[in-house]
């Protein structure tokens, strides 16, 4: 079947299934965050079970909320339905691709990628950095924690940047991709977000908000159109500069409505709960060519000198292992950088172009995949997480899960 998405055609599929690290890299490749998202100046995802197709959009009256910097106008379009396992049922393949501070600059890489999301059947995540919004002549109605008013470890965006930002972020989300949160002053080492309470992040999440609600009193836009969604329910989740500091987050996070975190990091495993919280983490993917794994990161293969052939492969075989194997999501996090020529970006890209046109693959955003895990029975779930990495179900998943539905 297909369903219109757009105006161009897409294939359903079978089941709908499916920080930049910085200042050390760990001897296994884990690291944290490089501290600087700021784009430069200058310079479709999941899919519905069979015989469903996605949503189309029901167009009603626009409300507008507050200073009219966002809207309520309907249910997100072009969302896939979360559908249980029966017993015995395969689980599908889940690729999530997510983007830290998701700005768009002169390189225009949030509008490649987007652009590339809608021609290959990939749903996104963008992790909005909320400064990316607030004009720098209004930096100090920012109060970060533990610091002065308008500080930040990344830069503010130039206005023609901002109402980019907000073309990109608006027409992302009419398309069927998430916008989460990277939080705002991107604060990484002594003194940064590691050592935030959880009073600190819930302060962050606030202005995270407010930044995104208040655009057009803070930039004066008044002749641009709202984002057509409420903050208030679109953001779901998010992940932290540095994937510092998510022990107080996830308690923040809970508090504050949040339905998952992807600020930690892990191995390619069925994810599970903390603090009522899906705890999503980056994962520890091949390295082609080396001894090791590194968090399935772009800027964790630049630290680790790595090519972007070596990045794309190395997707690549994390894929094959979690298909072949426990069908655990693949779990990607990148930035809009130019890294090595730009190499990483060509690298996400082609792992992009070969993996999410396929019948059997669900690339989707962080909120399509917690739909679909919240949607299952927990016992099938606790199953699924015993199975390690790239490790085969026991008699294959009709006799795993046959008793567990």
């Amino acid at each position: 079947m297909t369903a219109a998405r757009g105006g161009r055609q897409r294939t359903t599929r079978a089941a709908m299934g499916a920080v930049a690290l910085a200042v050390a890299v760990m001897a296994a490749g884990a690291g944290c965050s490089d501290g600087d998202d700021t784009p430069s100046a200058e310079g479709k995802g999941g899919k519905a079970k069979a015989g469903t197709e996605k949503t189309e959009r029901k167009r009603s009256k626009v409300r507008l909320i507050g200073d009219g910097s966002t809207a309520y106008t309907g249910r997100q379009p072009h969302q896939p339905n979360a559908e249980r396992l029966a017993p015995g049922e395969e689980p599908p393949q889940f690729v999530v691709f997510s983007w830290d501070g998701a700005g768009e600059d002169g390189n225009e890489l949030f509008s490649r990628f987007r652009r590339l999301g809608e021609k290959y059947d990939a749903d996104m995540t963008y992790f909005l950095s909320g400064l990316y919004l607030l004009p720098e002549s209004e930096s100090t109605t920012y109060r970060p924690p533990g610091r002065p008013p308008g500080a930040s470890d990344i830069g503010y965006l130039k206005d023609e940047n901002i109402a980019a930002t907000l073309e990109q972020l608006r027409a992302a989300w009419l398309e069927g991709s998430e916008i989460g949160t990277h939080f705002n002053g991107h604060f990484c080492g002594p003194g940064g977000v590691a050592s935030w309470s959880v009073e600190d992040w819930r302060s962050e999440i606030d202005q995270a908000r407010w930044m995104v609600r208040n655009w057009k009193t803070t930039t004066g836009f008044d002749d641009l159109e709202p984002l057509p969604f409420d903050y208030e329910q679109e953001l779901v989740g998010g992940r932290a500069p540095c994937l510092e500091g998510q022990d107080n987050l996830l308690k923040a996070a809970a508090k504050e409505g949040f339905r998952y975190d992807s600020s930690g990091s892990g191995l390619q495993i069925w994810p599970e709960k903390r603090e009522g919280v899906w705890d999503i983490p980056l994962q520890m993917v091949p390295v082609p060519g080396r001894s090791f794994e590194t968090l399935s990161m772009d800027y964790n293969f630049y630290v680790n000198a790595a090519d972007g052939d070596q990045m794309r492969e190395g997707l690549l075989a994390a894929f094959d292992r979690a298909y072949e194997g426990n069908r655990a999501p693949l779990i990607v996090g990148n930035h809009f950088a130019d890294w090595n020529d730009g190499a990483y970006m060509d690298a996400v890209e082609e792992v992009i172009k070969e993996l999410c046109p396929r019948d059997e693959v669900h690339c989707v955003s962080f909120r399509q995949l917690v739909d679909w895990l919240d949607a299952q029975d927990p016992e099938v779930l606790e199953k699924l997480r015993t199975l390690g990495v790239g490790e085969d179900p026991e008699g294959g998943w009709e006799t795993f899960l046959g008793g567990t539905a």
